[in-house]
């Protein structure tokens, strides 16, 4: 078998960063079963409002690039200087202290180019990045979380920070259109994941951008869902794995999995013992009724994803290898088998 595959992830944060640099490993270069990826996209959100990227949005009126940043990072050549230095943040309580390089390298860029996208175009190439990164929408979009309570909470950082079960997430403004050149590349795609990243701040906003979740669900691309490893505090509090697809599927009941990736090995009792310490727990070890329920109509995949280390992280290689595995799979089916 030799065959070039096509892959649009979607997501933010670390989680998409992280399966960005274990697949761009297979762009251009074949695994076992002579499986490769010809191009590799990455679909980002652009609702962060905290940190160095929410202080720049602020003061320049610019889509919020650290999300972005971190994903050429993780598509360029890691030991490259210039991957270095993109990752590099500034020290002290002064007006760069907090600020990343990268953030400050895209900012200076938008504003000589005058275009957000071009920036992110013309840094990519300068890090050597592996694959295409696209912002969800170029529209100087905000979150805003109705809570359980009936209180509504504007903007990324107190939706995190309010602790409080989300009854409905919507972006503000509703009406906001993708890239074309992202709607291109989701009807050619071989292969689509969704995750992992945070539910309501990384995963959901990009699917709340208006025509995103019926190009992915009119798409003929096999749609792997990757749920996280562990809940998010003020975010997914006692969400199962079911709990988490049922979430997407519940905004965005135009996309149809076909896969579903979960890990199975057990963090360490040092790690549970600390993020349990945070209010966060680990998913999917013990929600066995999951394929029960809905093993006869998607395809359940466990395997051990875990990276070494103090930090509960996926394995960049591990999972890009399962994800290959998953579309080969379902590819192989006579029939699809849908969620």
């Amino acid at each position: 078998m030799n065959q070039a595959l096509k892959l649009v992830a979607i997501g933010g944060g670390t989680g998409l960063s992280t399966l960005l640099a274990g697949l761009k490993q297979l762009v251009g270069a074949s695994d076992e079963e002579g499986v490769w990826l010809e191009s590799l996209s990455a679909i980002v959100t652009v609702s962060d409002d905290g940190g160095s990227s929410g202080r720049l949005r602020e003061e320049l009126q610019m889509l919020p690039p650290g999300d972005i940043r971190n994903c050429m990072v993780a598509l360029s050549e890691d030991s490259t200087l210039l991957s270095r230095l993109f990752r590099y943040r500034f020290r002290g309580s002064g007006e760069l202290g907090g600020h990343s390089f990268g953030n400050l390298f895209l900012a200076a860029l938008t504003e000589v180019t005058g275009d957000f996208v071009e920036a992110v175009r013309l840094s990519s190439e300068v890090l050597a990045s592996k694959g295409r990164i696209y912002p969800a929408t170029i529209n100087d979009v905000r979150l805003v979380a109705e809570l359980e309570d009936g209180t509504e909470v504007r903007g990324e950082t107190n939706i995190t920070a309010s602790r409080a079960p989300i009854r409905r997430l919507r972006l503000e403004p509703e009406q906001c259109l993708p890239l074309p050149e992202t709607l291109a590349a989701i009807r050619a795609a071989d292969i689509i994941t969704i995750g992992p990243g945070s539910l309501y701040t990384s995963i959901l906003p990009n699917l709340l951008v208006a025509r995103v979740a019926n190009a992915i669900g009119s798409a003929h691309a096999v749609k792997i869902f990757i749920c996280n490893l562990m809940t998010q505090p003020g975010e997914t509090d006692g969400y199962t794995a079911r709990q988490h697809l049922e979430t997407v599927k519940r905004y965005a009941p135009e996309i149809s999995f076909d896969c579903v990736i979960l890990n199975d090995r057990r963090v360490n009792d040092e790690q549970a013992a600390l993020y349990a310490a945070d209010g966060a727990y680990q998913i999917g070890i013990q929600d066995h009724k999951f394929e029960q329920e809905f093993g006869a109509e998607t395809e359940i995949i466990r395997a051990d994803l875990l990276d070494e280390g103090e930090k509960v992280r996926h394995n960049p290689d591990k999972l890009a290898r399962v994800v290959l595995a998953c579309s080969e799979q379902s590819r192989a089916r006579p029939t699809a088998l849908r969620f």
